[in-house]
């Protein structure tokens, strides 16, 4: 009996209905696979478009000197010490140095300066506070570059800060425009019985604002964060302006500019070095994703 139920079991499970080897599976399959690229088709697209320059400078990176001035798309040999040369160029350590600093220094500043003016505009009621508010929209709209002329008299002239970059990081400890309204708008998610139920308990408003309001607030505060990081990061503009004339207080986006001069040839070593710019920003928004995207959604919310 066993012997004459075997195969059959075993022909039960190798049957092409049961494996999905029959043409209708695999038509089923094909529909199934047509119909998730027809929805993603946008996403795929944009994906591509965003990634595949990145790719291509990678790629370029790893070249040879003679490979990276052909056609070739990828490299023949992989050229892992083209980095190694990069990190050796005079001045590029203290490029990276500066722009740890510009960049870590001021989100801190920005952050701290910003979250007490935020949280003043979204949960307090005074006289003046809508006309507070349209001042930091009108922040927001004015350029930079229609200030920098009396902003550098001031800081180079009476200051005498010309050849740093305090100029650049001294004024976020004065609040941002932008992430005070971004920050704002996430501050009116969350329900003022919060905060009356801690003023219930005894709380005053500065207690208020660190033991109930900053834990509810994290997401919000981790895009604030994020933006001004990438903002400082990627700054070309102001070390141009305050620090050309002093290398040793250059950032990373103004040395690459230099970089770029001194290896107008060496497209391998000036990919490389991009890419060790972009490396730190890219690992950053990964790890820090999920807060970012959180944050972001919910300041509009509300109004």
């Amino acid at each position: 009996m066993t012997q004459l139920l075997e195969p059959v079991g075993k022909t039960a499970a190798s049957s092409p209905e049961r494996s999905g080897r029959t043409p209708a599976a695999r038509t089923a399959r094909r529909k199934a696979l047509l119909h998730w690229i027809a929805v993603h088709s946008l996403g795929i697209a944009a994906a591509l478009f965003f990634v595949l320059p990145f790719v291509f400078v990678v790629l370029t990176s790893l070249m040879s000197d003679q490979q990276a001035l052909t056609r070739d798309l990828t490299p023949n040999t992989w050229e892992w010490g083209n980095y190694e040369r990069v990190f050796n160029t005079p001045g590029f350590l203290t490029w990276w140095r500066n722009t740890l600093l510009y960049a870590g220094v001021g989100t801190v500043l920005t952050v701290v300066s910003s979250v007490p003016v935020a949280y003043a505009l979204a949960k307090f009621r005074f006289r003046g506070r809508k006309l507070s508010l349209m001042l930091v929209i009108s922040m927001m709209m004015l350029p930079p570059q229609v200030v920098i002329i009396p902003m550098y008299l001031f800081w180079a002239k009476q200051m005498d800060l010309s050849g740093t970059l305090w100029p650049l990081i001294i004024p976020m400890a004065f609040g941002d425009a932008f992430s005070i309204f971004l920050l704002r708008q996430f501050l009116l998610t969350i329900p003022n019985e919060y905060l009356d139920a801690a003023k219930v308990d005894g709380c005053g408003e500065f207690r208020t604002l660190m033991k109930v309001v900053l834990p509810m607030a994290k997401p919000g505060i981790a895009a604030i964060a994020l933006f001004q990081f990438f903002a400082a990061w990627n700054d070309y503009f102001g070390p141009q302006i305050y620090a050309s004339e002093n290398p040793a207080a250059w950032t990373l986006s103004y040395g690459l500019e230099s970089f770029k001069g001194a290896h107008h040839t060496d497209w391998n070593l000036t990919m490389a070095a991009t890419v060790l710019v972009m490396a730190p920003v890219i690992a950053v928004f990964f790890f820090a994703q999920k807060a970012f995207v959180e944050g972001v959604t919910l300041t509009g919310v509300k109004g």
